[in-house]
């Protein structure tokens, strides 16, 4: 089969969509969706779509008009049945035929048109006349809520013949021999019409209650039946009543899949970066989750985040046409009494109801707000990443980055190749240097490299050790090996003005005089230059500023990530050598069984002996030399 031909962004984007649970829409010109669907999978789902594997015939014609693609993420399989099923009828995407006629999932009927409405299971279209629960994840399980609930209360099955021949008759002659659902309690009695409508009217409007998660009422009633027929010494009824109410605690079990509560609330999560943030805004109605918005800020981790999230509502419910009686937001904010006014009266406004209830700012520490909660925060994470895919916003960044350091910094050109140094001790111990190296903007991992100081150092003397790294560095062997790569267009170091003069000392003996050099001070995050006695101070939420300070930071958590392994190593090597009968040898064999010295710390005595060539008694030493020198 031919793969579709697309929008070549599509395969770069579709990369980056998450293997989880979700709803996808494929969209064409000004943002149609054409095709909403759902996967447990959602990045393998959606390339099937792109590679041509999916198997159904209009795919290839809808995938030749699709022009970009949204997703987004559910807890769950169920969870994403029940958003695509809401947005499919809310977007009627002219691709969802097959499932918009509801061939695709089952429903559980009621036929109040009749006047004794029956039940049934049915993947039928709509009719007028019919009320329609679900859909159903699988068939199976719409079936067994039907036999359970008919077991709760007694309600006449369409498809029983008793109940079809009476129908027929318009409900006026009874047949000659009761159905035998009636006999066994599961019938109500309507083919012998020994019920009246009014009565079997409140069986309907009980099961109604029923399968929409309204069980309190008749949970309670039954309770009540089931004692009173106990107290009277009718078993036989109470037994009944004691049946029905077991399977009323299995149909609630099997609701609780699809919505646990009646509550209706909007659900806020962010997403930050330094100077961009998204908004995701989680619909729950009824308990069910339905949609949910996302929108993209321009400011980030530049502003205060309560700032951020307040000037965020403000926005999003000054224009919204629904507002619930709570809005769940992951902090606390301090203005909460004023928007929780102002929300109150959007309210009132939106509802076009003077008495609509007052609107509370919620922050949830457990159950399930909670879980939706992080839901919405992950969704506003791939909002995020979507529109900075979609909009190649980190490669203008980058460009944008250089172009304002070269202008800083008075450069000859972009500084394409960064490299940054910083030196990670312990009092003069395990002292080591980094070297990190960012190349057109962007980490080049493959051009770290790592020095442990070799000098004589008694106690911490960071000038000195970095005068060494940068020695080893610029030595003229060093300038030539290619696996040093080319000498960088800026070499950034961490500190202000000393420190940058104490390199620029060792740069001068070694007599490199082509790198440009700055020294970036923490304090007030300024670029200190050999040429000027003033700093410059880069805008603040700036692409360079956020650049050097990136570059700054991974300087220095790699060279404490290289210093606590050497820290580390010693340690383990020190007290293991200390315990008897432990050489080289078996301390190589313990550090592979264990994988970590941490581990071994960890293992219990008898698990110590497990490790290859550890005896009874040197199990034994070593945990107590653990145990003692770590209590």
């Amino acid at each position: 089969m031919d793969t579709p031909k697309l929008n070549p962004q599509i395969n770069e984007q579709l990369k980056h969509v998450p293997v989880t649970p979700g709803v996808y829409l494929w969209k064409g010109a000004n943002d149609h969706v054409l095709y909403v669907g759902k996967s447990k999978e959602l990045r393998k789902r959606m390339r099937q779509y792109v590679t041509g594997h999916d198997g159904r015939e209009w795919i290839d014609r809808m995938m030749t008009e699709v022009v970009s693609f949204d997703y987004v993420v559910t807890s769950s399989e169920v969870e994403a049945l029940m958003m695509e099923i809401t947005l499919i009828k809310q977007l009627s995407p002219p691709y969802n035929v097959a499932f918009r006629d509801n061939k695709s999932y089952p429903y559980i009927a009621l036929t109040m048109g009749d006047k004794y409405p029956s039940i049934k299971y049915t993947r039928e279209k709509k009719r007028t006349g019919t009320r329609y629960f679900g859909p159903y994840t699988d068939a199976r399980g719409a079936r067994e809520t039907v036999d359970t609930l008919r077991r709760v209360i007694p309600l006449c099955r369409s498809t029983c013949p008793e109940y079809r021949q009476v129908q027929r008759s318009d409900f006026t002659k009874p047949v000659p021999r009761p159905c035998f659902d009636s006999q066994l309690g599961y019938g109500p009695g309507v083919c012998s019409l020994s019920i009246s409508p009014e009565d079997y009217a409140l069986h309907v409007k009980g099961a109604i209650s029923l399968l929409e998660g309204d069980s309190l009422a008749l949970e309670r009633d039954l309770q009540q039946q089931m004692e009173s027929a106990a107290t009277d010494l009718n078993y036989e009824l109470a037994a009944r009543m004691r049946n029905r109410l077991e399977g009323l605690q299995s149909i609630k079990k099997r609701q609780a899949v699809v919505s646990d509560s009646n509550a209706s609330y909007d659900v806020l999560g962010f997403a930050r970066e330094e100077t961009i943030a998204a908004a995701y805004v989680l619909i729950v109605r009824e308990g069910k989750v339905l949609y949910g918005n996302d929108f993209i800020l321009d400011k980030g981790f530049d502003v205060n985040f309560e700032n951020l999230a307040s000037s965020f509502i403000g926005r999003y419910y000054s224009d919204a046409g629904q507002i619930p009686a709570e809005v769940i937001c992951e902090i606390d904010l301090r203005d909460k009494k004023a928007l929780e006014t102002f929300l109150s009266q959007r309210r009132r406004e939106a509802s076009d109801n003077p008495h609509a209830g007052k609107v509370r700012l919620m922050r949830p520490e457990r159950g399930t707000k909670k879980k939706l909660l992080v839901l919405a925060q992950r969704n506003a994470k791939h909002a995020l990443l979507r529109f900075k895919v979609r909009t190649h916003y980190d490669t203008e960044r980058l460009n944008s980055a250089l172009l304002q350091l070269e202008s800083a910094l008075s450069l000859e050109s972009p500084p394409l190749r960064i490299e940054s140094f910083d030196i990670s001790t312990l009092q003069g111990a395990h002292s080591v240097g980094s070297m990190v190296v960012f190349t057109n903007g962007k980490i080049d991992k493959a051009a770290y490299r790592r020095f442990k100081i070799k000098g004589d150092f008694d106690q911490a003397n960071d000038v000195a050790m970095m005068g060494e790294v940068l020695s080893r560095r610029f030595s003229p062997e060093r300038r030539k090996d290619e696996r040093f790569g080319r000498i960088p267009d800026l070499l950034l170091i961490d500190g202000g003005k000393p420190q940058l003069n104490a390199v620029a000392a060792v740069l001068d003996e070694l007599g490199v005089e082509d790198v440009a050099l700055a020294g970036l001070a923490k304090r007030e995050e300024e670029l200190w230059t050999t040429w000027s006695e003033d700093p410059i101070v880069l805008r603040d939420g700036s692409p360079s500023l956020y650049l050097v300070k990136r570059i700054r930071d991974e300087a220095h958590r790699f060279a404490l990530d290289y210093h606590r392994k050497l820290r580390d190593k010693a340690m383990t090597a020190s007290i293991l050598d200390e315990v008897p009968g432990i050489g080289p040898k078996r301390r190589k064999a313990l550090i592979r069984h264990f994988g970590s010295f941490k581990k071994i710390k960890e293992a219990s005595r008898e698990e110590l002996e497990t490790a290859p060539g550890i005896t009874e008694q040197v199990a034994q030493d070593l945990y107590a030399m653990l145990h003692v020198t770590f209590s």
